[in-house]
């Protein structure tokens, strides 16, 4: 069973489901089925789910819900039309705890949504799984087998519903919930803007007669009274001139002097101050520059002389590997040379030694390079020894003058094991030793 587990893909959001029958949590495969968690994920942001029955149970097998209608033949999804269905390899109807969207046929989910309550293989490829129930709100699913249901499957007396839900990790961060975006507009349209002046209400006070007694007052005496200059008043008094002092345009015109004189005297004072210590961050900025740029220019050289320098390094180091590689090579050759002269002079000196030794030491060369193993070797050995010491023996008659007509009679072929004795190897050391330097070891 813990295989099946190992199969699923890893979850990205979860959602609980306070029901009836106790809590639920759903955790979602996003990634596998994008848009059946979408959907989920958004009707339960908007409590579309809240209050809504489980209208069809069938135990051991399913628990149908997310109907408003309670029907089985309603619900929308978010997207305001049916989806299609997203199915993944991974996720098989194998066990129970599943949750998978409800449809009428291919393409047709909507906003209705089961729990599997046992094992339903026949559901593959028919259904999308978007989710999984975890943790020990398992054996609040399992509770949905305890529900008696109809011949219709539908339950019997108060069905289980939802009765609310709340998104713990939304994996759609730009999901927003379509009531909030209408409530949003309504009460954007619904603020009218004021037209009338703000007045005062001084009943909500506790001396409000007194207060609004003070208002009236205030008001006649600010509309009664008008402020007049010297010649309102004093209109009859001769010794007023009619004319103005000082025209308009006079006026007009000492004032603009006024005000650039001001300008003027404050360009001399603070503005000119300001210029001044402008102009020496401008100079200093200028300096820096100048300094950054003659420090960046010889940074620049000198990495164009440690490039060069390395540049004409590395070339002096191959030639060197090349030299000391012509070198090995020669040395090698001339080694090859001398061996090849080693061998054809050995090759040499030995065509001057007897028949039986030359035998003998093609023998050896050869046996050097073909090594026998276990008991074949050490009879080939023995073989060899034997017949090495019929050619010396034979070698030895021929030599001697008084025995120039002796038969050398063949020694009785003996087991290999009787040849390998001490007596044997001291007759063949003093062979060789007088086949060598003409007397015995």
């Amino acid at each position: 069973m813990s295989s099946l587990y190992i199969n699923e893909p890893l979850t990205n959001g979860k959602v609980l489901l306070v029901t009836t029958l106790g809590d639920i949590d759903v955790e979602l495969w996003s990634k596998e089925a994008p848009l059946a968690c979408r959907n989920f994920v958004q009707l339960c942001l908007e409590g579309y789910y809240n209050d809504t029955i489980f209208h069809r149970i069938i135990k051991d097998f399913v628990a149908q819900g997310g109907d408003p209608s309670g029907t089985g033949q309603g619900g929308e999804s978010a997207f305001g039309k049916t989806f299609k269905d997203e199915f993944h390899q991974r996720l098989r109807f194998v066990r129970r705890g599943l949750v998978a969207m409800a449809n009428g046929g291919p393409n047709d989910n909507g906003s209705q949504f089961f729990f599997t309550l046992g094992r339903s293989d026949e559901l593959n490829k028919k259904n999308t799984i978007f989710g999984k129930v975890t943790g020990n709100t398992v054996f609040n699913m399992i509770r949905f087998n305890e529900i008696l249901t109809d011949k219709d499957d539908r339950p019997i007396g108060d069905a289980p519903k939802i009765i609310k839900t709340e998104v713990l990790s939304n994996p759609f961060d730009d999901i927003v919930p379509r009531d909030i975006k209408k409530k949003v507009k309504s009460e954007k349209q619904s603020k009218p803007k004021s037209q009338s002046k703000a007045t005062k209400d001084f009943s909500l006070l506790s001396f409000g007669e007194e207060a609004n007694e003070d208002e009236e007052e205030i008001t006649r005496a600010s509309s009664s009274m008008k402020i007049k200059s010297s010649h309102d008043v004093l209109m009859d008094d001769p010794k007023l001139s009619t004319q103005p002092a000082i025209e308009d345009h006079e006026l007009e015109e000492n004032r603009r002097k006024d005000e650039g004189a001001g300008a003027e005297g404050d360009d001399t004072v603070e503005d000119k101050e300001f210029d001044a210590e402008m102009a020496d961050k401008v100079r200093d900025k200028l300096k820096r520059s100048a300094e950054g740029k003659e420090a960046q220019q010889k940074d620049s050289i000198e990495d164009v002389f440690s490039y060069n320098r390395s540049k004409k390094r590395k070339r002096a180091l191959q030639k060197e590997s090349a030299l000391l590689k012509k070198e090995m090579l020669e040395a090698k050759r001339r080694r090859e040379e001398e061996l090849r002269g080693k061998k054809e002079a050995a090759e040499t000196d030995r065509s001057l030694l007897p028949e039986a030794v030359q035998d003998f030491k093609a023998k050896q060369d050869y046996y050097r390079d073909v090594k026998l193993k276990g008991s074949v070797r050490e009879e080939a050995t023995m073989k060899l020894l034997a017949d090495f010491r019929a050619r010396v023996l034979s070698a030895k008659f021929k030599k001697a003058e008084d025995v120039e007509d002796v038969k050398i009679e063949q020694p009785p072929e003996q087991p290999a094991a009787a040849l390998a004795t001490s007596e044997d190897w001291y007759v063949i050391f003093n062979i060789l030793c007088s086949v060598y330097f003409g007397h015995a070891g």
